[in-house]
């Protein structure tokens, strides 16, 4: 085997023991449980670094995992410290945990012992704050106790010289880039990696998902070319140690990793090492880490269609990012230049101020469901949900008055969306939840003295309303107005009926409203409304803030949501049933778009996208035959074109219907195969049945 192939059969073997991060925690908490809570969170992280055994795989290059975390712990103990814990409390992804793209250009730069210095230099400028003083040596307290941990791993790795399992050289390798940490910055590029992601595996340790690891190919390009330069480094050996670090990537989590993108001076940042994460990425051939392309108009067309290549495997990355609208998005909310155009991604597509602001929240917000209430005047029948009382449906003369009820839903809605989540986010005390250890990685944390999430951080935190169903309103307001405004088919006290009756002896009006026009075909009878869709619902959201002043941004995503969304939701105007799936994201229904991919992505890319900082995702579905040959250029022209039209994101999904339907039917078959879902790739015979349809009935275009 292959050292990637040995590395992944390490990885997938069950570890021995429990997974119980809190029983090395309260080791930490008991050395001294009278320490102010910052303290005392501090003391239970650098436990946790510094008391677990390292473990290095045979095939590892660059070590780092969280196996160390398992071990056989007495029962009544493992239970004691889980109470402990218990009662201590963490934050959560909705009180800005995790999903958090760390400022790790900065950490490349001066090293650890840079890192403390400046912690040190902020404790001498602080002197008098006593508060500042204590979140201050909380932080170095985890900063050391995380220098140890790397130790330990160089001790580790000496240890093993004469175990006849590792090869020495690798072991040699691995201990002289985990001394050399501690003494100073990265001074290869291998240094530069382990450095950057055995800062991902102390987050880990710590329980945070979707960390993401940033511009990568920004942040170590330095390294690489001057070992390029040098002749210490080839392609080969750089691309083989990223594929070493991808390999230990969790399928279970979302790690984003973000490449290219355009620098201040308008110029394309890509360069060679992207091209090596690319190729890392697609001979691991695993649904991890979720690459994220930033294409400009300057992208070269190789890169471009290397990115393409990637995805034609099946793989389904990297998700491709219309860097142009992005800037403009960010550059709305008021952010530094500087700061905009090093923007990264956490989670699936969500931009993100990289290592200048609070980790990320985000929630659903189901647009179809406000259609129930219009139609019964407040309530839905179907769930027992309540609305606004807009009036009986005898007083909608036209379709201004349909909207004008519609509209005055989604605002009560809105308003009752943003006090829910003010209600979460503001559950708890933010001193008696600070996070030292994430702290050192957030500009200008160590400077001001202060917590991340409580006035650390350069720019205030930030939240993202997902909205649902742009496909099903769209299509579901061109029925209305079709059937029964301009065609007078049918009545709205007869269409609320037939909803009701989720169209049950109404067949011969579903099928009117299914022929109305359908968003993704180029038809601006139906498109005017996915457009209205985006405008109205982000100046809805503008109005509200976080609860440290920072914006509340739009998205169109669903991450499968679409298909749970769609169980809870009645009946819609478009011919949907109730229980069937809304419209998947910024795409449109599935199904509906049936004049090609040019005309779906004209009709995709109307909206202003610039109003949704948060992001998009549209799910496309090609035939393999198109990532090849000389149709693989018109891809890269198509996406080009959607791109410049003003499309945000695209992804694509490059299996065939037939694979796809052999692998439902025979799935010991497939265990390899990977598909893009909808923000994120997964191996398509683990997905739910419901999420396998959803990908099957996606329109595959030829």
């Amino acid at each position: 085997m292959t050292r990637s192939e040995t590395l992944r059969t390490e990885v997938n073997r069950a570890p021995s023991g429990r997974f119980c991060p809190n029983y090395f925690r309260y080791q930490g908490y008991t050395a001294d449980p009278p320490a102010p809570i910052t303290s005392l969170r501090a003391n239970g992280i650098a436990a946790l670094f510094t008391r677990p055994e390292p473990y290095i795989y045979t095939a590892d290059l660059i070590a780092g995992n969280t196996r160390c975390l398992y071990a056989e712990v007495d029962r009544e103990l493992r239970h004691e410290a889980d109470r402990f814990a218990a009662q201590l409390g963490s934050r959560s992804f909705l009180t800005n945990k995790d999903h958090y793209s760390p400022n790790y250009a900065h950490v490349v730069q001066v090293g650890i012992p840079g890192l403390l210095a400046e912690i040190d230099a902020s404790l001498q400028a602080h002197a008098e704050d006593p508060d500042r003083l204590e979140m201050l040596r909380a932080m170095r307290i985890t900063l050391s106790a995380f220098a140890e941990m790397i130790g330990n791993y160089a001790k580790k790795a000496e240890m093993l010289q004469n175990d006849p399992a590792y090869d020495r050289e690798s072991l040699a390798f691995i201990a002289q880039n985990c001394t050399a940490l501690l003494s100073g910055a990265p001074q290869t590029f291998a240094q530069g990696l382990q450095l950057i992601w055995f800062c991902h595996i102390a987050f880990s340790m710590e329980e945070r998902y979707a960390m993401a690891l940033g511009r990568l190919d920004q942040t170590l390009y330095p390294l690489y070319r001057r070992e390029i330069d040098a002749g210490t480094l080839t392609d080969a050996q750089a691309t083989e140690l990223l594929q070493n670090v991808f390999t230990k990537i969790p399928t279970t989590d979302v790690v984003n990793i973000c490449i290219g993108g355009t620098n201040p001076d308008g110029s394309c940042a890509v360069n060679p090492l992207s091209s090596c994460i690319v190729a890392a990425v697609k001979r691991n051939n695993a649904p991890g880490p979720n690459l994220s392309a930033r294409i400009t108009p300057h992208t070269p067309d190789a890169f471009l269609q290397e990115c393409l290549e990637s995805i034609g495997t099946g793989l389904g990355y990297p998700a491709l990012m219309n860097d142009t609208v992005n800037l403009a998005a960010l550059a709305k909310i008021g952010y530094d230049p500087e700061d905009v155009y090093d923007y990264s991604m956490v989670g699936c597509i969500e931009n993100f101020i990289t290592g200048k602001q609070p980790p990320w929240s985000d929630g659903r917000f189901d647009t179809p469901r406000f259609l129930a209430y219009v139609f019964n005047n407040g309530e839905c029948p179907f769930n027992g949900s309540v609305g606004l009382k807009t009036g009986d449906l005898s007083q909608f003369l036209s379709m201004d008055d349909f909207m004008h009820a519609f509209k005055a839903q989604l605002s009560h809605g809105v308003a009752e969306y943003c006090a829910a989540f003010h209600a979460q986010n503001t559950s708890i005390n933010q001193r008696d939840y600070a996070e030292p250890f994430l702290s050192c990685f957030c500009d200008d944390c160590i400077a001001r003295g202060l917590d991340i999430n409580n006035g650390g951080s350069k720019y205030p935190s930030i939240h993202g309303a997902v909205l649902m169903g742009v496909g099903t309103v769209a299509d579901s307001l061109a029925a209305v107005e079709k059937v029964v405004f301009r065609d007078k088919a049918a009545s709205l006290t007869e269409l609320r009926d037939a909803l009701l009756a989720n169209f049950e002896g109404y067949e011969t009006l579903r099928q009117q409203l299914l022929a109305a026009p359908k968003y993704g075909n180029n038809d601006d009878f139906v498109d005017k409304y996915a457009v209205w869709f985006l405008e109205y619902l982000a100046g809805l959201f503008s109005a509200y803030k976080t609860r440290d002043g920072g914006a509340i941004y739009v998205a169109m995503a669903a991450n499968t949501q679409n298909i749970s969304a769609g169980r809870v939701i009645a009946a819609t105007p478009d011919g949907r049933r109730h229980g069937e799936p809304l419209s998947d994201a910024a795409s449109p229904t599935y199904g509906r778009d049936k004049r090609g991919a040019t005309i779906t992505l004209t009709s995709v890319s109307k909206p202003d996208y610039t109003k949704a900082a948060c992001g998009t995702v549209v799910n496309q579905k090609f035939s393999p035959a198109m990532f090849s040959g000389e149709k693989l250029p018109k891809l890269a022209t198509l996406v080009r074109t959607y791109f410049k039209k003003g499309g945000q994101e695209l992804q694509i999904n490059a299996t065939s219907r037939e694979v796809l339907l052999d692998a439902m039917e025979h799935p010991e078959n497939y265990p390899t195969l990977v598909v893009r879902v909808s923000g994120f790739s997964d191996y398509f015979v683990r997905l739910p049945r419901d999420v396998q349809l959803d990908i099957l009935n996606r329109t595959q275009h030829e």
